[in-house]
């Protein structure tokens, strides 16, 4: 019987066909509530035949003790950041991942964090709830500048609704879909430094990497207007905290929109708490009922059919 250690919780807390489809294949599953860290993982692999896994530290010593057993490592999700795909290929494990299942979800949940900030909402309801009748006066979106920095599939779905909401849209992406361009009116900025003067909003949309890790330092933080709003659904390693906690309390920035933290979940003592203008979710931007199911299914699919020799639907190596 083969054994399949799956720690992803959206996959576990949500009903779907997904369920049925693991348990269809006789697998024995061990259950642990992810992300969990090397340590953990060291100590769970060894005897397990394919990961399902959402944003647990797979890293080089975990797939080396995981040999010669495991024949899979399934990713719930699109972000390999987690994954040491270089070290999985070298030892020729298969990666598969999820993409295209995600972003309609993503996106709104960006523009749900920017509509919170920019009408107050979070602390109005407080407010309200405490029987305070206090009533603050917010922005609208329509007639904004927003910069969409990467604009893979999520940034394109963001870009679609900002022009919905009657906002400019700039873009910058290495990877430059032109006619998506033209046709949803994105202009395309070269560099990062020039929509953040211009930009009223910001939202991350790259994928992580020693390249973008601190994307938006301290130096970009003060090229951007002030007053200015920054929207992070992608990873929480893009923003440099310190820097991003002084711009939020000298009013550099109006607020940060953010459903992801450099360490999940987050200690007590995160200085991100302390900002009134940090409005802060707990990774669930692709945590709704649709997405979950479309997700899981993929990667469970991806799971089954790489234990079965044939091709999975998406993988990020060759092996």
């Amino acid at each position: 019987m083969k054994r399949i250690l799956l720690t992803t919780t959206s996959f576990q807390d949500t009903p779907g066909e997904h369920h049925q489809l693991l348990a269809s294949e006789g697998f024995e599953i061990i259950r642990e509530r992810g992300p969990l860290p090397e340590k953990r993982m060291l100590e769970l692999v060894g005897d397990i035949d394919g990961l399902l896994c959402g944003d647990d530290a797979i890293t080089r010593a975990v797939l080396q003790k995981a040999l010669p057993r495991l024949k899979v490592v399934s990713k719930y999700g699109i972000g390999l950041d987690k994954v040491d795909v270089k070290a999985a290929t070298d030892l020729k494990i298969p990666v598969t991942f999820c993409p295209g299942v995600n972003h309609t979800t993503v996106a709104e949940h960006a523009f749900g964090l920017l509509l919170a900030i920019c009408r107050h909402i979070v602390e109005e309801c407080n407010h309200v709830k405490k029987g305070d009748w206090k009533r603050i006066t917010g922005n609208e979106l329509m007639g904004k500048t927003i910069g969409v920095l990467g604009m893979g599939r999520i940034g394109k779905e963001v870009s679609i609704r900002a022009r919905a909401f009657g906002m400019t849209v700039l873009g910058f992406d290495k990877f430059w879909d032109e006619e998506f361009a033209r046709k949803n009116e994105v202009k395309r900025h070269s560099n990062v430094e020039d929509i953040l003067k211009v930009a009223d909003i910001v939202t991350l949309h790259v994928n992580l990497s020693d390249e973008t890790r601190h994307l938006i330092n301290a130096q970009r933080l003060s090229l951007m207007k002030k007053g200015a709003v920054l929207i992070n659904t992608a990873r929480g390693e893009l923003v440099e905290t310190q820097a991003l906690v002084a711009a939020l309390k000298s009013g550099q920035l109006l607020g940060y929109g953010a459903d992801v933290l450099e360490q999940e979940p987050p200690p007590k003592d995160h200085p991100l708490f302390a900002c009134p203008n940090a409005i802060l979710t707990p990774h669930i931007g692709s945590r709704t009922y649709e997405s979950v199911v479309r997700q899981a299914t993929m990667a469970a699919k991806n799971l089954i059919l790489t234990l079965k020799g044939q091709k999975p639907l998406a993988q990020a190596n060759q092996v």
